[in-house]
């Protein structure tokens, strides 16, 4: 099964956002869903249907998306799409990363946001529970293509100010509470962190020295980062190293031990009860389960 690392290039790199509009006919994009590439990237993206009808897949949901639907799918998550019925497919599909957004006054929601405990697809309950969080996030999404195709006086300011409507927009059509405010963090020292994990993830990574590019004791780290992300350092670099085992098992070029070393993890054991304990299932079950939601 193919997969792809999809390139994102920002029309402007200031804002760090890519926003375009697709028109796609039955014939071009349809097909069984199984043969459609699962695709991924860093930024996080929003999907408008505007006419017709979009089938979007991720490894837990499908979604069924029709004229004024909208969904999320959170950094680095395998989705895939494609066009379903006769009607041709209009639809707007936002790119943005997040990180840039992030300031003094938006920090409380930080951790929630960058998806530590949960992905931001869980956020699309609200788009099926409430039809004014769902008519407004498109409405904004709209407006975000309008300033970036039209490139007005002052464009920037304004596509800035919709995402931050956007972000304000889910935090407060929230019923469930998955994104909670919570102690501020300081991008400063978390962005370096964050990064290396990311990069490092195939290799060991010590707490002590992730102390020292924070400038901070062993002991006074531990303490900061849980505080702050809400999970220990071990746990977090966990749940990043199973998020990429997720991606990995997908693609089906490797075999659940290759698997397991190249995210960092040589003891098979460690790695079955790790991924059981993020996904409730074992390896081969979530495979299975991503067939059986293709079907």
């Amino acid at each position: 099964m193919e997969i792809y690392k999809e390139p994102i290039h920002y029309q402007n790199p200031v804002l760090c956002i890519k926003v375009w509009q697709f028109e796609a006919q039955k014939a071009v994009q349809s097909g069984p869903i199984q043969n459609v590439r699962w695709h991924y990237h860093k930024e996080v993206e929003f999907i408008l249907v505007r006419h017709g009808s979009h089938e979007v897949h991720t490894p837990g949901h499908a979604y069924m998306l029709h004229a004024g639907d909208v969904v999320v799918i959170g950094s680095s998550q395998l989705h895939r799409a494609r066009v379903v019925g006769g009607d041709k497919l209009v639809y707007i599909v936002l790119h943005v990363d997040l990180e840039p957004y992030f300031d003094p006054a938006m920090m409380r929601y930080y951790r929630h946001f960058s998806e530590v405990h949960q992905p931001l697809e869980e956020l699309n309950y609200m788009f099926r529970e409430n039809a004014g969080v769902r008519a407004e996030v498109g409405r904004i999404i709209e407006r975000i293509h309008d300033e970036i195709m039209g490139k007005q006086a002052g464009y920037e300011i304004a596509a800035s100010m919709h995402i931050k409507h956007l972000l304000l927009t889910l935090l407060r059509g929230d019923t469930r509470g998955l994104l909670q405010a919570h102690d501020s963090v300081d991008p400063g020292v978390m962005k370096p962190i964050l990064e290396y994990v990311d990069s490092h993830l195939a290799e060991k990574i010590e707490m002590e020295q992730v102390s020292q590019i924070a400038g901070m004791s062993y002991f006074y780290f531990s303490k900061y980062f849980k505080k702050a992300m809400g999970a220990s350092f071990t746990d977090y670099v966990n749940r990043k190293r199973i998020a990429k085992a997720e991606r990995l098992l997908v693609t089906s070029g490797q075999n659940v031990g290759d698997i397991a070393r190249s995210v960092g993890i040589e003891n098979m054991a460690h790695f079955y009860e790790l991924f059981k304990r993020f996904n409730g299932c074992t390896p081969k079950q979530y495979l299975s389960k991503i067939d059986a939601a293709a079907h």
